[in-house]
């Protein structure tokens, strides 16, 4: 039976993980989930922003192991933290991926960070100020022998929208609701979150706002009812715009509608590898 070393004069303890499975049957990812800690995230427009991050970590664990050792990922996240500062970006990530794997002894890792981003917008009359948040997650894959990670970027993105049906045959006034925005997202280089965020809000009846007053109310309100869209329209402006984009190699979209006057929501989705790039 395996063990592990211990303090100087201390018995060893069993590694209960490193023996045989009674079940020889391969396990594709096994970890962690949610582990909070500080984050640092690239900022378009201030450089650097701190948010906090929800994280899930795993690796793959051969038949022949009965477990993995779980602290191992805790370790390998801290270690991270004090080497970059709690900053993630591209070389980071690899890092921290490379560690999982030595540390497990793995053929696979996968890291999601998962965190709000927050954008000020100013209201479009009165230009009052206030911080939008957005759900982000990244993740990142990394295999043995493997030169560099495979990331993916997920969105959330509230918009408005206004029903196009309900304005053509109402005598006054239309429905709204908040729908949202979901992206999936594979990228041949580095594109700031804002961009993604731009696509998504350019592509509804109207952006989301924090803090509006009574003229951005009427503008906004007017803006959404002058350009009402159904759930599928959204969903294919958005995919639209990821098709033509420079450095998106596949993206999934999914648009959810927070119907106000049905008891359900309504939803579009579209996802393509883009060729060419």
């Amino acid at each position: 039976m395996s063990t592990t070393s211990n303090t100087a004069g201390a018995p060893s303890l069993m590694d209960v993980q490193s023996s045989p499975s009674s079940v020889a049957l391969d396990i594709d990812r096994v970890g962690v989930k949610h582990v909070e800690l500080p984050l640092v995230v690239k900022d378009r427009d201030k450089g650097r922003q701190h948010t906090v991050a929800s994280v899930d970590m795993g690796v793959d664990l051969p038949a022949a192991y009965k477990g993995t050792h779980m602290s191992r990922f805790v370790e390998a996240l801290e270690n991270w933290r004090e080497a970059s500062g709690e900053e993630l970006d591209y070389n980071s990530m690899k890092r921290l991926l490379s560690d999982v794997l030595t540390r497990l002894n793995a053929h696979r890792a996968y890291a999601k960070f998962s965190f709000p981003y927050f954008r000020t917008r100013r209201a479009p009359v009165s230009g009052q100020a206030a911080p939008v948040r957005y759900l982000c997650r990244l993740t990142g894959e990394l295999e043995q022998g493997q030169e560099g990670p495979r990331f993916l970027l997920e969105l959330e993105i509230p918009v408005t929208t206004v029903c196009p049906c309900s304005k053509a045959i109402s005598r006054a006034g239309a429905h709204g609701q908040r729908a949202l925005v979901r992206m999936g997202i594979r990228m041949s280089r580095f594109e700031w979150l804002e961009g993604f965020i731009d696509i998504a809000e350019e592509s509804g009846s109207a952006p989301i706002y924090t803090l509006l007053k009574r003229p951005d109310e009427k503008f906004v309100t007017e803006q959404a009812y002058d350009n009402a869209l159904f759930v599928e329209d959204v969903v294919r402006n958005v995919a639209t715009k990821l098709e033509q984009h420079a450095h998106v190699t596949w993206f999934r979209v999914e648009v959810e509608s927070e119907e106000s006057i049905h008891g359900h929501n309504a939803f579009a989705s579209i996802e393509r590898s883009v060729s060419g790039k």
